[in-house]
């Protein structure tokens, strides 16, 4: 009864941030992430030890600049989506800024969109979703929490022709979407574990991947376009890149490592506002130890 109540209380202050400036939804943020930095020691190890790793070669204290303001741009974009699935469309749209290559959602082609685990990835899909007449899918992880899991699935299917698969539906129900002219929004970017994955370099360190994108775009006969969501001081900026050229080849180890150097590309432009809350190099090579403390 409790959880049920916490988790109402929790949306209808979303529902309330909703019709606040942008500013003070920014503010707020600001705030919370400040003291998630602080208060969440495990996670701050977490992002800080990702650093590192990626970035051998920047000083100690940028990189504690980074992780600082990770969390407050993390805090920043959970809070937005408070208008993002509560405020008026047209908020949105001034707010949403989508540009670059949009001439690629024209033909009926199968089309997959990479969008890493940005912190603006909502943002990314609700603006698609909102200025594209086309229909789209993406793949979901439900929520524990079943009231969280409604609101969050809620929000994502607002706006558009939009449905949202679930990991165990397996990938025929997608490819028979994607072939059918469903544009794929993917985040394919995460330690899913060894099953299936791949070790390829991830900023010079072997990382577990799953080959997805090179997979569905050969099975669905389907270009590849990145969308990169940026938080900005106005709302989010949205970039469509041209679609990739000579992709998918035969060869999906080579095709993923060249997923995360385009990846690694676009993560030096804003690399605070990429999810290194994730322990992405949880799943090692055979024979090598953890990169984590014990204790995250």
């Amino acid at each position: 009864m409790m959880g049920w109540l916490a988790t109402q209380l929790g949306i209808g202050f979303m529902r309330v941030l909703a019709w606040m400036p942008l500013g003070w939804v920014r503010g707020l943020g600001f705030a919370l992430g400040w003291l998630l930095y602080r208060a969440v020691a495990s996670r701050r190890r977490i992002v800080l030890t990702n650093l590192r790793l990626c970035f051998p070669g920047l000083p100690e204290h940028e990189r504690v600049a980074i992780a600082r303001q990770t969390f407050i741009c993390f805090a920043q974009t959970w809070l937005d989506r408070s208008w993002l699935w509560h405020a008026p469309r047209e908020v949105l749209l001034r707010r949403l800024q989508l540009r670059g290559a949009l001439y690629e959602f024209e033909d009926n082609r199968p089309l997959i969109m990479f969008c890493p685990h940005f912190y603006g990835l909502d943002a990314g899909g609700t603006a698609i979703n909102m200025r594209i007449n086309r229909d789209f899918i993406s793949i979901y992880t439900p929520q524990s929490n079943p009231q969280l899991d409604e609101w969050i699935r809620t929000g994502r299917l607002r706006f558009g022709r939009a449905r949202l698969f679930h990991r165990i539906d397996g990938v025929k129900a997608i490819l028979k979407a994607l072939r059918q002219g469903e544009g794929l929004y993917l985040l394919p970017d995460m330690d899913f574990g060894p099953d299936g994955s791949v070790f390829v370099p991830f900023f010079g360190v072997q990382a577990a991947c799953v080959p997805s994108v090179s997979r569905f775009a050969r099975l669905g006969r389907a270009k590849v376009i990145s969308v990169v969501p940026r938080l900005t001081a106005t709302g989010y900026d949205i970039e469509v890149l041209p679609a990739w050229k000579d992709f998918p080849t035969d060869d999906q180890v080579a095709d993923t490592a060249r997923v995360n150097r385009h990846l690694e590309e676009i993560i030096a432009t804003m690399p605070a506002q990429y999810y290194w809350v994730h322990k992405r190099f949880k799943t090692r090579p055979p024979g090598e130890a953890s990169v984590y403390d014990s204790d995250d």
